[in-house]
């Protein structure tokens, strides 16, 4: 694709005045943000991230003066060309995250950057949600729900983004700032903007007068529709504050930037009854809607069998989906949800009852947690796992419809009908059924002339069904692109002109994401399409959604997951048309932002929908930079760990007994002979070495014991007394293998590529460990998390259990002791690993049993610190910390604890507590 920046320098000037240190004209910065997750690829020409919306006005005078395009992007997960642009892209992510609980939890205000699930996490001791319910809501943020008016699986059209906004403080084109909650609103926007104030009145007029145009927007506007600007602003409201302010949700970032807004909260159901009721074949599922509709249900979602397929391979499936052969059938996934437990049951006696006349193959609703996270985990990631399964080489859409409830039979069959006559044979559509609204994929090769024909067609027959159905050709996921075209064709001419007429008036210059919406050229949705070239196996299936950012620790300071893989997508676009500058550009940049900063721990992978895991990438290619002197050292390191680690344990030791300012002049000294990659930065917070572990014999034992080797280099080995000491407390006998020295989970060098030292280390613990456990099903307990997961690796392939400390002590050794008293508040920070293997809850558990106020940050995340890395590159941490320590700092706790010592270390660096691990608490208290 062409990258090629034809940038103002003026302009340019002008902004970096207005945006000192925050806006960038280079190319890599350029192409590292221009993917997100719709079909659509263009390369902004400068990336610009303001701070305040003071600096948005900046931006806006800047750009009329010069006429330059503006787009905002801040989540990334977009699906219809309306967050890519050539021009500037406006990153909303890193610097809009405040938010205010209002009213006891009844209202929240908060600005564009924020998730949807961090702010659920906000209202949830409150007992309230937000409203808008999208399947993506571990990534996608305030200003693209708003923007888009999003809605989701169980908000319908009664409570999304329009229905729910109680006000707004927006920036519009001129660079005027209005907060439509003040009590003057109405009167500053008169003053500050006449023209536009008479101009909303004008339309509304020309609009309420004509009666079929009212009828036309409220029969539009009664299923699910994201086509064009909410007319039904024009009819639903008087005033122009009300109904600009109503105009800008759903308007795409076309008519003004949302710097904050207020919700209206829903109560939080907290009391659920979930089913997937199986049907033979899709025409009895859709039939049985309009029973299953009046039973009361929060949610019913359809999946054609195609749906049911992909969600029977879904690692987290529940039993009885795993175990269905589908044929012709078709699912309904129905829940119930309620405040109490009295309230739910009525309405399983309800439901039961139903089910029982309706051609389902089971009718069976379930109030288990575990059941319901699996069935709409396999449901939520739909979309990405079957476009994470796509021929290599395509790229995947997800269309969007809605037709009235009545309709949807027939759209349904007469939809997958025209697929099969496209011949996208391996499409899926499933949906929000209970709303009529329908997603469908495709994977198609955009770049294939004959490939690109065959979607032209579909596109044309599919809007020729829609409408002939009454129906909306966008329910949720934006015009954008892909649509603006058809807006004319979905609203008629009247209307039409009214929404151009509304964009001139609010957007004179055109400068707010030009081409999305209003767009005369008629082939603007099939141009600028993704090209989706095959690059490394541990990434292909890729499906740039953007789920893995919100959990990355680099995300702030570097690159994200997403980010990573795209730039390996765009080398190799560019080795395929000898792009030799951005070839240079990623190469130059790649090292340090890609794979030096990356903390490899995974949690990417936690929330990808097909599991990708970019760590795996990155490990590959350290691996491919090592030298072969690196290498050899890390062998010998990995054949003589026992006199590695004292040799690294008396440098700490060394270290800290040595003036600090000379330490970290020899340090820094060294560092920059030898590189970052290679030595340590000390810090004085680091602690004195440890002692070499030593083994302990026992005549049948309970357990075998592996103390890992960072909690004794780091410090003295506090958890493996506490350990021990809570193991005698309840009588059971500890094994520590003889030669525990020399052992270790592998880790270090995994993590830094280095194959060789650590295949010589997995094969030395492996056989050692197996040579201890001599009875079946002998537990090995590990006291670091992150060792755990290295040593569940190790044996993946045995029989023999690897379980973390927090799981046995919580599982085997509680149960038979009682702490003697209890902390008055204590501070937990989960480990990445932790959430990986599934264990955080037995610390939780543990937390719980030792204090009565127990507090995980809501914005805990990974702490980057991953072994040493945090050490290598300490910016990494901090970056990663900021937000959790700066949450911790207006109160003062009795006691800080994680599971793994470079984590205590990373949080004791970033916070100035003092982090333990939390089995020590647990001793000290029992």
């Amino acid at each position: 694709m062409n990258r090629t920046n034809n940038l103002n320098q003026e302009l340019f000037e002008d902004l970096k005045k207005a945006l000192p240190n925050q806006i960038s004209d280079q190319l890599f910065d350029r192409v590292s943000i221009a993917n997100d997750a719709s079909h659509y690829l263009l390369t902004p020409s400068l990336v610009a991230k303001p701070k305040t919306a003071q600096q948005i006005s900046e931006i806006f005078k800047i750009t009329q003066k010069h006429d330059f395009g503006i787009t905002f992007r801040s989540g990334g997960t977009s699906l219809s060309g309306q967050g890519v642009t050539d021009s500037l892209l406006v990153d909303t992510r890193k610097n809009f995250k405040e938010i205010e609980v209002l009213d006891n939890g009844l209202k929240v205000r908060v600005q564009p950057g924020l998730t949807i699930n961090r702010v659920n996490a906000s209202l949830r001791k409150y007992g309230r949600k937000l409203g808008p319910d999208p399947a993506s809501e571990i990534a996608c943020t305030i200003g693209g729900v708003i923007a888009n008016n999003s809605s989701g699986m169980a908000c319908g059209t009664e409570f999304n983004t329009y229905k729910t906004i109680a006000s707004l403080v927006f920036v519009l084109p001129s660079g005027t700032l209005i907060d439509s909650s003040n009590v003057d609103a109405d009167e500053h926007l008169r003053t500050k903007e006449p023209e536009i104030y008479a101009g909303l009145l004008g339309l509304r007029k020309r609009i309420v007068e004509k009666p079929h145009l009212v009828e036309k927007i409220k029969n539009s506007y009664a299923i699910k529709n994201t086509m064009g600007y909410g007319l039904n602003s024009f009819v639903d409201f008087e005033k122009p504050i009300d109904i600009l302010t109503h105009l800008i949700v759903g308007s795409e970032g076309t008519l003004a930037f949302i710097a904050e807004a207020t919700f209206n909260t829903l109560p939080l159901l907290t009391k659920c009854a979930t089913s997937l009721l199986i049907f033979d074949e899709l025409e009895l599922a859709t039939k049985s809607l309009p029973a299953l509709k009046n039973t009361d249900a929060a949610v019913i979602e359809l999946l054609d069998v195609s749906s049911l397929k992909v969600a029977q391979r879904e690692h987290m499936a529940d039993a009885v989906l795993k175990n269905q052969k589908f044929k012709n059938h078709a699912g309904l996934l129905i829940e119930y949800q309620a405040e109490t437990d009295q309230i739910l049951d009525g309405l399983i006696d309800n439901a039961h009852q139903v089910f029982k006349d309706l051609p389902v193959k089971n009718g069976e609703l379930t109030k288990s947690a575990a059941i319901r996270n699996e069935l709409w985990h396999a449901r939520k990631g739909l979309y990405a796992a079957v476009a994470g399964n796509r021929p290599s080489g395509t790229t995947a859409l997800l269309e969007d419809i809605s037709v009235p409830a009545k309709h949807l039979h027939n759209t349904t069959t007469e939809l997958s009908g025209l697929l099969n006559k496209h011949r996208y044979f391996d499409s899926v559509i499933f949906g929000h059924a209970k709303d009529g609204n329908l997603h469908f994929l495709l994977n198609e090769k955009f770049h294939d002339p004959t490939s690109l024909k065959r979607y032209e067609d579909f596109t044309h027959d599919m809007i020729e069904l829609v409408l002939s159905h009454d129906g909306s050709l966008k329910a949720e996921h934006g015009t954008g692109r892909i649509m603006a075209p058809f807006v004319k064709t979905q609203f008629g001419e009247e209307l039409y002109q009214i929404m151009v007429d509304l964009k001139k008036l609010i957007d004179k210059r055109n400068i707010l994401n030009p081409g999305v919406i209003i767009n005369e050229n008629q082939n603007i949705h099939i141009e600028n399409l993704k090209e989706s070239l095959p690059i490394d196996q541990e990434v292909d299936r890729c499906v740039e959604c953007g789920y893995c950012e919100t959990v990355c620790p680099s995300k702030d300071l570097t690159l994200t997951p997403r980010q990573r893989i795209t730039l390996r997508r765009a080398k190799k676009d560019a080795e395929k048309n000898n792009d030799q500058e951005l070839i240079d550009a990623i190469d130059s940049n790649y090292d340090y932002q890609g794979l030096d900063t990356c903390a490899v721990d995974g949690m990417c992978a936690t929330a990808c929908p097909v599991h990708i895991n970019t760590g795996d990438l990155v490990k590959r290619l350290r691996s491919e930079q090592q030298s072969f002197a690196s290498q050899s050292l890390a062998t010998l390191a990995a054949n003589k760990w026992s006199a590695t680690t004292a040799f690294l344990s008396g440098l700490l030791t060394t270290a800290k007994n040595m003036p600090a300012p000379l330490v970290e002049i020899v340090n820094k000294t060294i560092r920059q002979i030898s590189g970052a990659n290679s030595v340590p930065l000390w810090n004085k917070s680091l602690p004195i070495g440890g002692k070499q572990r030593t083994s302990l014999k026992a005549t049948n034992p309970d357990v075998v014991y592996f103390p890992s080797c960072v909690n004794s280099l780091y410090g003295q080995s506090e958890i493996q007394v506490a350990f021990l000491s809570l193991c005698e407390k309840a009588g059971l006998k500890v094994l520590i293998p003889e030669s525990i020295s020399d052992l270790c989970c592998g880790t270090p060098w995994s993590s830094k590529g280095l194959t060789h030292g650590y295949e010589v280390m997995a094969l030395k613990t492996k056989k050692e460990i197996m040579k201890q456990v001599k009875r079946e099903n002998l537990m090995v307990v590990s006291d670091a998390t992150s060792c755990t997961q290295g040593l569940t690796q190790i044996f993946r392939e045995t029989q023999i259990p690897i379980v973390d400390v927090l799981e046995f002590v919580d599982t085997k050794i509680m149960p038979v002791l009682k702490p003697k008293s209890k902390l008055s508040s204590l501070v937990l920070h989960p480990t990445c690993s932790g959430v990986e293997l599934g264990i955080n809850k037995h610390m939780n558990s543990l937390a719980n049993l030792i204090s009565n106020q127990v507090i995980t940050p809501l914005d805990w995340n990974c702490c980057g610190f991953a072994g040493d890395r945090g050490l290598l590159h300490p910016e990494l941490t901090q970056q990663a910390t900021l937000k959790q320590a700066q949450s911790l700092q207006s109160e003062r706790f009795v006691a800080y604890a994680s599971s793994n010592k470079p984590c205590q270390i990373g949080l004791g660096i970033a916070t100035g507590q003092n982090y333990v691990h939390l089995v020590e608490l647990v001793d000290q208290l029992c």
